[in-house]
């Protein structure tokens, strides 16, 4: 007889964060739903791959969430208002640089990677949520130097969002360069460099 349904030793929880790991690899359009079935538990079937998730969107959908409620976090304490400004951005900075280039995971961050990933029109909405983090994070680096702006520490011919977008860009590009194996330390190494934008336009 047929197999129907999952296997009662079927994990779901591990079997999301596993097909996390492929998407956050390869992108949704990349990821096959036989790539998804064989890495799932060893492989199951698709009657339980259907059972468990429903389909491959709301799978990708559960798994988007699953890591901006986890690995995404690393970038929340810009909005950390009992920290200064600069203290806020250059964590961000280095908490996400060394998410990126831990073990265990993928390299890289998959909201940035989901911009070069990118579903095509049809499944466009998909990518919202990760879409929307980016947006919370660009906020946040904003937020930072207006925080720097009404403190004084900035000057006040600062420009805001130029300034912003460096930080904005140097964070974009970590997953870049943790995909091609840079170390950590070369990208700390980095951020103290980077961070001299903001110095040079303290007050003094």
């Amino acid at each position: 007889m047929a197999q129907m349904g999952r296997p009662r030793s079927f994990d779901r929880d591990a079997a999301i964060e596993q097909a996390l790991h492929l998407f956050w690899q390869q992108g949704y359009e990349s990821t096959s739903l036989a790539q998804l079935k064989d890495a799932i538990a060893g492989g199951i079937t698709a009657p339980s791959f259907y059972a468990a998730f429903g389909s491959k969107e709301a799978l990708y959908a559960e798994c988007v969430q699953r890591y901006l409620d986890t690995y995404a976090q690393v970038t929340e304490c810009l909005w950390q208002s009992d920290l200064a400004p600069r203290a806020a951005l250059a964590l961000a900075l280095t908490r996400s640089a060394k998410m990126q280039c831990q073990r265990g995971h993928p390299k890289g961050c998959m909201v940035t990677l989901g911009v070069m990933s990118a579903p095509t029109p049809a499944h466009a909405a998909v990518a919202t949520p990760l879409t929307r983090s980016r947006s919370r994070t660009r906020a946040g680096i904003v937020s930072c130097v207006e925080r720097g702006l009404a403190s004084g520490e900035l000057r006040a011919d600062t420009d805001v969002r130029a300034l912003a977008t460096v930080f904005d860009s140097f964070l974009s590009g970590l997953s870049t360069l943790a995909r091609d194996g840079v170390r950590f330390a070369v990208m700390e190494a980095a951020i103290t460099q980077v961070m001299m934008m903001w110095d040079s336009a303290t007050v003094r």
